[in-house]
């Protein structure tokens, strides 16, 4: 496919074609720092809620675990519904019911009513920024895809940034309702620039909804992220663990055979011959299995095992937010200058490499060295993340990019469960039956993950030895490329 019919996916004549580039990025990136924020906020008000609510802080798992359930359901079904219904009513939907349901979240009056709040709100996140980056991809030709991207990513980094510190001042200060409060003015932003500057795209052609794919792949997604949050926090007996993984294993089965017979399916499938597509996706899933652990797993390293307080821990997280969004900055002229193969495998055996090293920090450990490795892993985790996500739309027509993002979406929330999964369940391995209280025990079960974490991660990067030097200047460079 040539660029050329990218570029003709411009915005209704209604709008500004040059007004609607200018401002669409803040749009889907007020909308996407909103979303991070609420992510990262809630986590430090579990104790807050717990109490207030007259449950155990462990009860409240749910409140985390439903939303990303109600995520992995609906996330598959937003192209769907963008297509239909129109890029623009459904991002106005789905932000105005996150922002619904936020206030629903704060007026709570028990552990049931937060918990079916959270699914709402997961149910507009996962409508929201699908939609979102599907409009961003259809406005901007693929010469300046990877800068709008970028721009959009930006405020988002934001959200991890802040939410930590200021959901602990919230919490501090006044009531933990607050933390979901923070949303409304937000959303109500993001819904007044929607409505004056997002395009109303729509799919050339309408399908029918893949109710039957819906079912297999939503329940099956959703079975075994539940199986997997669960895993790490509650005694579950190998029977019962291996009978729920047999049965999202086969719901998922199931899909792929009903994929492939249905001519409407809810993931089109045959978009993973695109060989640039297939490896970022797939390639990416893999890499962030590695990666995805080190969020949960480094707090816990400088708590448990260095034994500093959480307010210090959360200060040691931000070199890493700061580092990433530096990169955002210069990562279109690092790709254009050496290419999307050279870097994603560079880059995939850098972040081994400094996932390693975090297996030398110890108590004695210089603070500044610690800051210095934080540094290094935004830089170099920046770089991977916009080097996978950019370069799977490169050869993608522009009818197929509503499947595009649906399936990259998916697969990437799949992933960063599955991240998390597999970091706690390593260290979990390596701790075995020692207690958590014993410092030098979780120190030493936390670096043998690390190295265990950077070999998967350095072997990733096999993946992407299948990539071809021209491969992704589309977006890289701005090259017209016919795609054999």
């Amino acid at each position: 496919m040539s660029i050329e019919s990218f570029e003709t996916a411009t915005p209704p004549s209604t709008m500004n074609p040059a007004t609607v580039k200018r401002y669409l990025p803040w749009v889907v990136a007020v909308a996407l720092f909103m979303e991070q924020l609420d992510t990262t906020i809630v986590n430090t008000a579990v104790p807050a809620m717990a109490q207030s609510l007259q449950v155990t802080p462990l009860s409240l798992k749910a409140v985390v675990a439903s939303y990303i359930l109600s995520l992995a359901v609906c996330i598959p079904v937003s192209g769907w519904m963008a297509d239909r219904y129109g890029t623009r009513r459904v991002f106005s939907i789905a932000v105005g019911l996150f922002t619904f349901s936020s206030i629903l979240c704060g007026l709570a009056l028990n552990a049931p009513m937060l918990v079916a709040a959270r699914i709402l709100q997961g149910v507009g996140a996962a409508m929201m920024m699908p939609v979102g980056r599907l409009t961003i991809i259809r406005t901007f030709p693929k010469s300046e895809l990877l800068q709008a991207m970028n721009f959009v990513i930006i405020p988002a980094l934001i959200g991890p940034l802040l939410g930590p510190t200021v959901g602990g001042l919230i919490v501090h200060w006044v009531s933990w309702r607050y933390i979901f409060f923070v949303n409304v003015p937000m959303g109500l932003l993001a819904l007044w620039l929607a409505q004056r500057h997002m395009p109303d795209y729509r799919g050339d052609t309408t399908r029918p909804l893949d109710v039957v794919g819906l079912v297999l792949f939503g329940s099956g997604t959703a079975l075994l992220s539940w199986l997997l949050e669960i895993f790490g926090e509650h005694r579950i007996d190998a029977t019962s663990a291996a009978v729920l993984l047999l049965l999202c294993m086969s719901l998922l089965g199931a899909y792929l055979w009903h994929a492939r017979e249905t001519p409407h399916p809810l993931l089109r499938l045959r978009l993973f011959r695109v060989r640039t597509f297939r490896i970022s996706v797939m390639g990416g899933f893999v890499t962030r299995l590695g990666v995805g652990g080190m969020p949960f797993l480094l707090p816990l390293l400088y708590q448990l095992g260095l034994g500093l307080p959480a307010w210090q821990s959360g200060l040691l997280m931000m070199p890493t937010a700061a580092a990433a969004m530096g990169m955002k900055i210069i990562a279109p002229r690092v790709l254009a200058r050496f290419g999307y193969r050279r870097i994603l495998i560079v880059n995939t055996v850098m972040i081994g490499a400094v996932i390693s090293l975090f297996s030398l920090v110890n108590p004695a450990t210089p603070i500044a060295l610690i800051v210095l490795l934080g540094l290094s892993m935004g830089f170099f985790n920046s770089l991977q993340f916009t080097s996978m996500n950019s370069m799977a739309y490169a050869d993608i027509d522009t009818p197929d990019s509503s499947m595009a993002s649906t399936i990259a979406s998916s697969l990437q929330q799949m992933s960063m469960s599955f991240g998390l999964a597999c970091g706690s369940l390593i260290a979990g391995w390596y701790l075995g039956d020692l207690p958590q209280t014993d410092r030098v025990a979780v120190t030493t079960a936390l670096h043998h993950a690390f190295l265990t974490l950077a070999g998967l991660t350095i072997l990733s990067s096999l993946s992407f030895w299948s990539l071809r030097p021209g491969d992704g200047e589309s977006v890289s460079r701005g090259s017209v490329r016919v795609v054999e």
